[in-house]
């Protein structure tokens, strides 16, 4: 009887154990991984990639979510122009029978050049498409994201007996660029991988204090349009202009036209921006050029007024070029860039309530804000198959309260998103990812 008794203490003490762990905290199991977190941050900060080339970083959180159960595949992707394989990765994790929930991180750092002193600092310089040799940085924050997200897989794979269903972890290349969601979707992640039921992912906010979130029920972040416009003219010699057809000129006009498009052809409750970010054209003082360059961005939240704004351009440059004389054959090309088009996010009402609603429970009521949607582009909402599946983007805050509070008592701006300046004050940032998004889809899988 005695080896039996003794099996069943044992026995006995096992179970207890477990459901001790079973029922810990999740704010205590998150302070034990913090200072792990923290160094997986410090790395992927101080080594950034350039939107196409997220070889390293691509492969160091696939291989931390296989060592944590997932199942992974990695070089998820296909780009068009050109033609090439993504550093896509999808991570799955099956616990039963329940809902499917993906959850996006990116992966892809910009050209910009530290200045933060930070003693992580990117000090990293790689070639981009041109093959020029540039500086990079995660001045976005998607080091914020990647390390927030690994956080939660830490989360979800210990803590299987409080969720059922499948998890799908996506990091996604190529955001900064509008390409990697639409690389993902054209390389059959909703055939090859199971289809979400839900869709998350949070973004940094770099005006927000960390330690707190933002949600926006509906449109949350614009559409982005690049579109393209060579001004044909007729060059020749600055002493003869009557006898050219001056590009120059004729650029100016369209830039001065084009921002008529927002204040007489579009509704006001409609926003809308056309933005001309680049003129390109001549060689010298006393030379007119034949043409001239134009770099647009076009932002929307509705798919009809970003259309109605791509006519209009067409319309008034080409018709500014034949109201100054350019014969047919050198009217304006004018070109809409669809391999980097990223789509408006909109939140799914109903989904962002019931978000904002677990995250109060999460973190407090008083740490959950309203925010105001914005014009910037985020690549996320392709994945909702026009809202065919309920999708919500929250907000991180980034931000030292001290910075935020000494920026509205003295008037300084805040180094804003895409600043060589921008460094997110690490630890209550990823601690409050790290929860925000478990508790969600734990409410969500419970």
């Amino acid at each position: 009887m005695k080896p039996i008794r003794s099996f069943a203490i044992l026995t006995a003490l096992l179970l207890t154990s477990a459901t001790v762990h079973c029922q810990e905290p999740l704010n205590t199991i998150i302070e034990r991984e913090l200072p792990s977190l923290i160094q997986v941050y410090t790395h992927l900060h101080s080594h950034p990639e350039l939107s196409y080339q997220e070889k390293e970083t691509s492969s160091f959180v696939a291989n931390e979510l296989r060592r944590l159960g997932f199942d992974v595949t990695e070089h998820v992707g296909k780009y068009t122009e050109p033609a090439r394989t993504g550093y896509g990765i999808v991570g799955l994790l099956r616990n039963g029978q329940g809902p499917t929930v993906l959850i996006r991180t990116d992966l892809d750092a910009l050209p910009v050049e530290e200045k933060t002193g930070l003693p992580y600092a990117s000090k990293v310089r790689e070639r981009n498409d041109a093959g020029d040799q540039v500086p990079v940085m995660h001045a976005c924050g998607h080091d914020i994201h990647m390390t927030s997200f690994l956080g939660t897989a830490r989360m979800l794979s210990r803590l299987r007996d409080r969720w059922k269903g499948t998890i799908v972890m996506i990091g996604q290349p190529s955001e900064e660029r509008g390409a990697g969601a639409q690389a993902m979707l054209r390389d059959g992640l909703y055939t090859r991988f199971p289809k979400p039921d839900y869709l998350l992912a949070m973004h940094d906010d770099a005006l927000m204090e960390a330690g707190k979130v933002g949600i926006r029920e509906g449109y949350a972040l614009a559409s982005v349009t690049s579109v393209d416009i060579i001004v044909r003219g007729v060059g020749g010699h600055g002493a003869y202009p009557q006898g050219t057809k001056d590009p120059v000129v004729i650029s100016s006009q369209i830039v001065l036209a084009l921002q008529t498009i927002v204040s007489r052809e579009t509704s006001p409750l409609d926003p809308a921006v056309v933005t001309v970010g680049s003129i390109r054209g001549g060689t010298q003082h006393n030379i007119i050029p034949d043409e001239v360059r134009l770099e647009l961005t076009v932002r929307a939240y509705k798919e009809e007024v970003r259309k109605k704004i791509l006519a209009s351009i067409d319309r008034i440059a080409k018709g500014i070029a034949a109201a100054a004389g350019v014969p047919p054959d050198r009217q304006p090309i004018i070109n809409v860039d669809a391999s980097e088009f990223t789509a408006s996010t909109y939140n799914n009402p109903d989904f962002a309530h019931r978000v904002e609603k677990s995250l109060q429970a999460a973190l407090g009521k008083e740490n959950v804000l309203n925010v105001d949607p914005v014009m910037g582009g985020e690549d996320f909402g392709s994945y909702s198959l026009g809202d065919k599946i309920p999708l919500c983007i929250f907000w991180l805050g980034a931000v030292d309260p001290t910075k935020v509070e000494k920026s509205k008592r003295e008037g300084t701006p805040l180094p804003s998103l895409h600043s060589s300046l921008f460094a997110p004050l690490p630890e209550p940032t990823i601690r409050t990812g790290v929860k925000a998004m478990t508790s969600l889809v734990l409410d969500i899988m419970k």
